[in-house]
């Protein structure tokens, strides 16, 4: 599946289009680039860095399928603004506390049961 950079600029205006069959064209093909670029990322953090290559890239993947008024305009654009929101998700999980599961448990006890309820449905 190793696309050109030429279809993968094709599948993503497709996808700008609206064409959704684009994006289930384009996705497994993105995929280990942008896992690659979050592992380089992930390289660069501090120790003690909690959050994964892979939980990187899905919390892009979640933010890209929600741009809605973007005109991809090549394979360049689309990794640069993935970049992007990478680099935002790592600064923003950056310089807070470090919380352990039972601490954030002890912190919100009522939210546990509902939302275990809510995600199961």
């Amino acid at each position: 599946m190793a696309e050109s950079p030429q279809e993968v600029t094709q599948l993503l205006q497709a996808w700008s289009a609206g064409e959704q069959g684009a994006l289930d064209k384009l996705a497994p093909v993105v995929y280990r680039e942008l896992h690659r670029l979050a592992q380089r990322y992930m390289a660069q953090e501090r120790p003690g860095q909690t959050l994964q290559a892979t939980a990187l890239v899905n919390e892009a993947y979640l933010r890209l399928v929600d741009v809605k008024q973007v005109s991809w305009q090549n394979r360049a654009h689309f990794f640069s603004v993935s970049a992007q929101f990478m680099r935002r998700t790592l600064k923003r999980g950056s310089g807070g506390p470090a919380v352990t599961l039972d601490e954030g448990l002890l912190m919100a006890p009522a939210a546990g049961p509902t939302w275990w309820r809510w995600t199961m449905r």
